[in-house]
């Protein structure tokens, strides 16, 4: 049992390492009102300018944004000619990482407080 706990806590602390960047990012406020906007959108992309409406937001502090999230993997971005499209994607980001790291700290938790 205690090398299954060492394991696991080897593996968080990976997990922490390769998701550092992500967890900071969608630490922000302001990051996760435009989150939050993306996952109301159609999931097929949404330009700077709409989620600038929506969010109150200036374009340029849209883009500053949407630049820490895309560099952390938490946003993916397609570009049609001169537009960009913003959009959340399972397959293209790290929120299957992240989802991981919180599932594996949860399953430890839970062990931890059976003992």
């Amino acid at each position: 049992m205690a090398k299954e706990c060492e394991e696991n806590l080897q593996k968080i602390v990976a997990g922490f390492q390769d998701c550092r960047n992500a967890f900071t990012a969608i630490g922000d406020e302001t990051r996760q009102l435009i989150l939050l906007v993306l996952l109301e959108s159609d999931l097929s992309g949404i330009r700077v300018g709409e989620i600038a409406e929506k969010t109150h937001l200036t374009r340029p502090s849209v883009s500053h944004h949407l630049q820490i999230l895309k560099e952390a993997g938490i946003v993916a971005m397609r570009r049609e000619g001169t537009k960009n499209y913003y959009y959340l994607s399972a397959d293209e980001t790290q929120w299957k990482e992240i989802s991981d790291v919180i599932n594996l700290i949860y399953a430890s938790v839970r062990h931890i407080s059976k003992s």
